[in-house]
């Protein structure tokens, strides 16, 4: 009988202890969601990525990632308790390592024949983007997203192999985290983006000098941008 009251009176205390620890925690900056319109920059990390299809006997891949940067402002204008409209408009630098092989032609080793391009991108995106948040906990509220991005493509090279189009229209999803701290919230966000049409540019393909790249560019018929980005906002 001792014993269980020791147990009962223990568990009391250890729950009292914990609400009261819940209940007591500082709210850091508790007005900010509550503004019609809030303000933020951004920088971050990107992964590029694209999907091709090719005719045989010719096949490319993007072989590996290459990290990139990215850095923006944000602009973030309150729907309800819950969702909330996100302009970010961002630069992205980066590259795609690409290799083409060609299962036709064997090198002296016997290996396909290969050749490389390292296709350095700078985009400029503006997201339009909806953001899902769950009601806050003490100095954390975590949230979903998801929107389109229009991208401008601001790299070209005319005598690489293969080249993209100067527009690309991405789909994107993530999730992230609010945390508010003392002086300003902290955002860091993890997002997928996909690129919604082909965006190989095959016009140029014609004024290319090297004959053995115009085989190669003339083999890839369609090419879907990807990206990973890991953003974190400072609001």
């Amino acid at each position: 009988m001792r014993l269980k009251l020791i147990t009962i009176i223990a568990a009391i205390t250890i729950a009292t202890g914990c609400l009261a620890q819940r209940r007591y925690v500082i709210q850091h900056k508790p007005y900010i969601d509550l503004r019609p319109m809030h303000f933020g920059i951004s920088v971050g990390m990107n992964l590029q990525d694209i999907e091709f299809k090719t005719d045989a006997p010719i096949v490319c891949d993007a072989d590996r990632w290459n990290a990139g940067f990215s850095v923006g402002v944000l602009a973030d204008m309150r729907l309800s308790n819950n969702l909330n409209l996100r302009i970010s408009p961002t630069m992205h630098f980066g590259s795609k390592h690409i290799k083409f092989m060609n299962l036709a032609e064997m090198d002296g080793e016997g290996k396909p024949k290969s050749e490389i391009q390292n296709m350095k991108n700078t985009y400029l995106a503006v997201p339009v983007d909806l953001k899902f948040s769950s009601q806050r906990w003490n100095n954390i509220r975590p949230y979903m997203m998801a929107g389109v991005s229009p991208m401008l493509n601001l790299t070209n090279k005319s005598q690489e192999i293969i080249q993209l189009q100067r527009t690309d229209l991405m789909l994107e999803v993530g999730l992230g985290c609010d945390l508010y701290l003392p002086f300003f919230k902290l955002i860091p966000e993890l997002k997928f983006c996909y690129g919604l049409g082909n965006r190989i540019d095959r016009s140029h393909i014609d004024d290319l000098k090297d004959d053995t790249k115009r085989t190669y560019a003339n083999s890839v018929k369609s090419g879907h941008t990807k990206m990973i980005v890991l953003t974190f906002y400072f609001e």
